[in-house]
């Protein structure tokens, strides 16, 4: 589809596609997918916009919560971006989790939607104690790939690049991308579909920075899992999640407000 026929965009999935990391809740979510919609806008200033993504949804439930509600906007983009969550579980199955996105991929590209979804990086590489993990990622971008190929879906292989990892790409939590973070997502997912004036700068590394002392790396490790690990493991062992309560902060198409400085 060319890039100007992009009139109705609709994004799906949790926390990142909410834009946490890019913002607050007292000045408001940016994140990638109001990036990306900044630039469709940019190419054609009548884009309708919305956003249904809801922090702390696995996959199964941004399936059942947002894909009725996007298909009846009757997108002609839409971006589909969820599985963190899911790798985070105990139980954790990957073909389980992709089938589900599987069918969101059917369910959109069968409306004429085209979906657009994008691999996850090495979780290892940006948290320590994430290590364990780095297998189920691996196995679970293999089924993304292999489900959006079946069905016309464009892949923004943000999981393949080495600055994907840097740490100035991700908010202190080390869940959410920070702001630069977010808006190397959008550039990724603009490249990948080809928006005028997208490249694959997204890409290129950051300056270097200076190696942390073994003393200063174990500390932000303490710090790290006292801040953000402890709470989240207390939220899971009392059946609560940071999305509960929550709506979608977007649930309808409407056109972009300008951006500020």
């Amino acid at each position: 589809m060319p890039e100007a026929d992009y009139l109705r965009y609709v994004a799906l999935g949790d926390s990142q596609t909410e834009g946490m990391g890019d913002g607050d809740d007292l000045v408001g979510l940016r994140g990638f997918a109001d990036r990306l919609a900044e630039q469709l806008a940019a190419i054609n200033p009548d884009l309708l916009y919305a956003n249904l993504a809801v922090r702390g949804r696995v996959t199964g439930q941004v399936r059942d919560e947002q894909l009725g509600p996007a298909l009846a906007l009757r997108p002609d983009l839409a971006t589909v971006v969820a599985g963190v969550n899911d790798l985070l579980r105990p139980r954790f199955d990957a073909a389980e989790v992709a089938g589900q996105l599987e069918e969101m991929y059917a369910a959109l590209t069968a409306a004429g939607t085209h979906v657009v979804t994008a691999t996850f990086p090495d979780v290892g590489s940006v948290a320590p104690l994430a290590r364990p993990l780095r297998s189920r990622v691996s196995d679970l971008n293999a089924h993304i790939r292999a489900a959006a190929a079946r069905h016309g879906v464009t892949v923004a292989e943000t999981g393949r690049e080495a600055v994907a990892t840097d740490p100035r790409l991700w908010s202190p939590d080390r869940l959410h991308a920070s702001p630069l973070g977010h808006q190397r997502i959008a550039e990724a997912l603009a490249h990948a579909l080809g928006l005028p004036g997208s490249s694959d700068a997204w890409t290129r590394p950051l300056p270097p920075l200076p190696a942390p002392s073994g003393l200063r790396a174990a500390g932000a490790e303490l710090r790290w899992a006292a801040s953000f690990l402890g709470p989240w493991l207390g939220r899971r062992l009392r059946g609560r999640s940071s999305g509960d309560g929550r709506t979608a902060k977007r649930p309808q198409l409407l056109p972009l407000a300008p951006v500020g400085p």
